[in-house]
């Protein structure tokens, strides 16, 4: 499937939930830190499908789910051509990158990176798996998360997380927990129905200088 019929058909299907206008937009997405393990390999396949490796003929291992929503600044304008960078861990919890020592298994037919330009709705749509949780401590599991980092001219570039609703660990998480609480809500996903399971994750930009 291309990429613009990708993302029109989960615009379409998901354009119910998604929350437009000045309510949706007063606050900015807050930001993350960017974490150890952005990608540092050469990689040529960087689509929204991480299901699938270009020239690969196997499938990730792990749950096949969406990820969708939409780029707008904070007076709730679409911003088009926003870069979208995404990244994460494989279905056990593993990034593809030389400074994770986590022992779990790397998945070769796992992209694990996709950079995309959102739509003329602002609107971004990605295939990939639902990540594995991981220790990042003798005391920590990290959980399920997914990374941004958005950029677009005249506005500051955001880098953030994305949590998953439901999961027990992100109430023990402490980069999620040392949020204000209202915050907190603004990085974890809204759970849409239907099938393949779908997460809606909006992002709002500020413009510089605001």
């Amino acid at each position: 499937m291309k990429r613009r019929d990708f993302i029109k058909r989960g615009v379409v299907g998901g354009a119910m939930g998604l929350v437009t206008g000045a309510a949706f937009a007063a606050r900015p997405t807050p930001s993350e830190i960017e974490g150890p393990f952005y990608p540092v390999y050469p990689q040529k396949d960087k689509d929204f499908d991480l299901t699938r490796i270009q020239g690969r003929a196997g499938v990730a291992r792990g749950k096949i789910i969406i990820v969708q929503g939409r780029v707008v600044d904070t007076d709730g304008k679409p911003l088009e051509d926003a870069m979208v960078d995404l990244w994460q861990a494989n279905a056990a919890g593993r990034y593809n990158n030389p400074r994770d020592s986590n022992p779990a298994p790397l998945d070769p037919n796992f992209q694990g990176w996709a950079i995309v330009p959102s739509g003329s709705d602002g609107g971004f749509r990605f295939k990939t798996v639902y990540p594995g949780a991981y220790p990042a401590g003798a005391d920590w599991m990290r959980p399920p998360h997914i990374h941004f980092k958005v950029s677009k001219r005249g506005y500051v570039e955001l880098v953030t997380q994305m949590y998953f609703p439901g999961e027990n660990l992100n109430e023990q998480d402490l980069l999620l927990m040392h949020k204000p609480i209202d915050q907190r809500p603004l990085m974890i996903a809204t759970r849409l129905p239907g099938d393949p399971e779908t997460y809606r994750y909006d992002i709002v930009l500020e413009k510089v200088g605001r």
